[in-house]
């Protein structure tokens, strides 16, 4: 069998993720916090035809005769850098400046990170909480959920510009803190989380453990801009560059198949 058929057949499905990748981006250009994945690949191993040896004449050759037997899929990566910031009309909508992911609770008890900071406040157990759009508790800076006390309303919450602490104003007009913040955290290695459904993430051991800004002076603190939510990162026209390249690289596999089976052919062809 001739190596181009696997070759190219490896060619289309590598180019087939590609597309599936890019159309995720594509899809995603409006999701708040989304950040664009990018398909990575790697050379399938060489098969030597030749080693790098004297040929029959004597002659010393300096490079050996080895041909590639296609390519596969090596990672999806994320691209973490950051968003453009679109103001809203929404007083608990917020936007991260920097390397920083919020934290919520998941339903399983399981905390998990996301740069999506539409959030909204919602009627819990515990009583009015910050939540996300699907209805998740915010944490804060100690990995509790924020929760106003009973005698406070949404219209009298305050927020802290940049550091996103929590408070509000009674009935004398002055400002009472909750000793609360909206938690903020970081990872070695953000591109080793893993992606779960809503633009949330799941800490990894390749991402390392989630380290609070709070609790580490080493780390570049972050901004929280309340009036804000961070757009997708995602380029549409480089989006669709790429989509072209990947649709010609997939045709051009197409036709690499076809031009080995047509040279079958015509081997077998010969018989006649």
């Amino acid at each position: 069998m001739m190596r181009a058929l696997w070759s190219a057949a490896s060619g289309m499905i590598s180019q087939q993720t590609n597309v599936d990748t890019i159309a995720n981006n594509i899809s995603n250009v409006n999701t708040t916090g989304f950040k664009a994945d990018r398909a990575e690949f790697k050379s399938l191993l060489y098969q030597t035809m030749q080693a790098r040896t004297t040929t029959a004449n004597g002659a010393r050759k300096p490079v050996p005769a080895q041909v590639g037997l296609g390519t596969r899929l090596a990672a999806i990566s994320t691209d973490f850098t950051q968003g453009s910031f679109t103001a809203v009309d929404s007083a608990t909508a917020f936007a991260l400046q920097g390397k920083g992911f919020f934290a919520v609770m998941g339903d399983d008890g399981e905390m998990y990170y996301t740069r999506n900071g539409d959030f909204h406040w919602a009627i819990g157990t515990d009583g009015v909480t910050l939540s996300t759009s699907d209805g998740l508790p915010v944490l804060d800076s100690n990995g509790e959920p924020i929760v106003l006390p009973e005698d406070v309303s949404t219209n009298q919450v305050l927020w802290t510009m940049n550091t996103g602490e929590i408070g509000y104003v009674n009935a004398a007009g002055e400002y009472v803190a909750l000793d609360q913040q909206i938690g903020v955290w970081q990872f070695n290695n953000p591109a080793g989380l893993e992606k779960v459904a809503g633009t949330r993430y799941r800490e990894t051991p390749a991402s390392g453990e989630a380290m609070n800004e709070l609790e580490n002076p080493q780390l570049t603190r972050t901004d929280i801009k309340n009036g804000y939510i961070e757009a997708s990162n995602v380029q549409i026209a480089d989006e669709m560059v790429n989509l072209i390249v990947a649709q010609r690289a997939y045709e051009m596999n197409s036709k690499a198949i076809q031009a080995a089976d047509e040279m079958l052919g015509q081997a077998n062809g010969l018989r006649r």
